[in-house]
């Protein structure tokens, strides 16, 4: 499988809830956007991972975006991906930068978080962060009818 970079988008309403040991935390309502990278064992099967469990909600939380994608308010909308063998997912989490919540998603990391929050639709934003580091994008919407996503 290839290896990459990816961003989450989530939809939300006003919602506080507990992230493991970060504890609880306050999501104004609006858009989600979650930077990861796909550079461990599957590559970017980490993506089919994480849409798979905002639809079937069937495993228990392991990284912090487990906690958001597994709660219902959640609605995992839209998955972008790009195959790379660059270690940019920093990079991508400085692109998109802006509102953030402090320590989420970057234990590995220096960075301040790898969630950041737009009160809008940001995909196009998301895309243009993706062609600012010279990585071809590919997206994914989710769509929870049946249990399946469509591309």
């Amino acid at each position: 499988m290839d290896r990459g970079v990816y961003a989450l988008i989530l939809k939300n309403p006003r919602r506080e809830i507990r992230i493991g040991a970060l504890g609880r935390r306050e999501f104004a309502e609006g858009s989600q956007i979650y930077v990861g990278s796909a550079h461990g064992s599957g590559g970017l099967a980490r993506v089919e991972r994480h849409i798979r469990l905002a639809l079937r909600r069937d495993r228990s939380p392991r990284w912090h975006i487990d906690y958001l994608l597994l709660d219902p308010q959640f609605a995992l909308v839209a998955a972008i991906t790009a195959a790379t063998d660059r270690d940019c997912e920093c990079a991508l989490a400085r692109a998109i930068g802006g509102s953030s919540a402090p320590g989420f998603g970057c234990s590995d990391c220096a960075c301040p978080s790898h969630l950041f929050f737009r009160p809008t639709d940001p995909v196009e934003e998301v895309l243009t962060a993706f062609e600012s580091l010279s990585l071809d994008a590919r997206i994914t919407r989710v769509k929870s009818e049946g249990n399946e996503h469509k591309v």
